[in-house]
């Protein structure tokens, strides 16, 4: 089964609040006034006027809305689950990196591995572009059935965990699902040793140069 990755907004952190809800009828009912318990002694009248908004001086949320935004937050807190499909299923011959990486995506998916890819990349004007790559990371988040089944080339990305354009001399540390780069070394050239796992069994790398497709 895959994990679905959730991304929590503004919105979403905003509604926390209706956590403390178990129906549309327990958060009309916060919105109650002492005032209308006292006089009106109607649960139902006293629901209806809070429902179109005569007790909140901000917005009251109409059922559907209450019910929408309420599972988008428990959506974010508990993601639901999907079986996954294996890009590399289903091939035959390859080259060793794909064979390696084949092996490595199912124990990678299910977070029972985590393996770093070293990625050397020859820019057609010879400037050498490198990086480490979480590869359980990419494979939550980049469709890898082009590299399996058609060689598409994997490139490094500055989102990645290490990143160095050596013509530009750029570096890009940034932590991962799996890992967290080293505060000490977090503004150097990216170095295998910068990244700390936080916790899984991993592995140190699939080293490639700048054939891999």
């Amino acid at each position: 089964m895959a994990h679905i990755t959730a991304t929590s907004t503004p919105q979403i952190e905003a509604d926390r609040r209706l956590l403390q809800f178990e129906t549309y009828e327990d958060y009309l009912d916060s919105l109650i006034t002492e005032h209308d318990r006292c006089y009106l002694q109607d649960t139902v009248a006293a629901r209806t006027i809070a429902e179109l908004g005569y007790r909140s001086s901000g917005e009251t949320l109409s059922r559907q809305q209450f019910e929408k935004r309420l599972a988008a937050v428990m959506n974010f807190l508990y993601p639901p689950y999907k079986p996954y499909e294996l890009a590399s299923e289903g091939i035959a011959g390859g080259d060793p990196i794909q064979k390696e990486l084949a092996i490595r995506e199912r124990p990678n998916r299910v977070g029972i591995l985590s393996t770093i890819i070293f990625l050397r990349y020859q820019t057609k004007k010879g400037f050498e572009v490198s990086g480490y790559i979480d590869y359980a990371n990419r494979l939550s988040n980049q469709d890898w059935k082009p590299f399996f089944k058609h060689g598409q080339q994997v490139l490094p990305q500055p989102t990645d965990l290490g990143y160095y354009h050596w013509k530009l001399g750029k570096t890009m540390s940034n932590n991962s699902i799996n890992y967290k780069v080293s505060a000490t070394s977090a503004r150097r050239i990216p170095e295998l040793s910068n990244f700390l796992p936080y916790g899984r069994n991993y592995e140190l790398r699939v080293e490639a140069g700048k054939d891999m497709r």
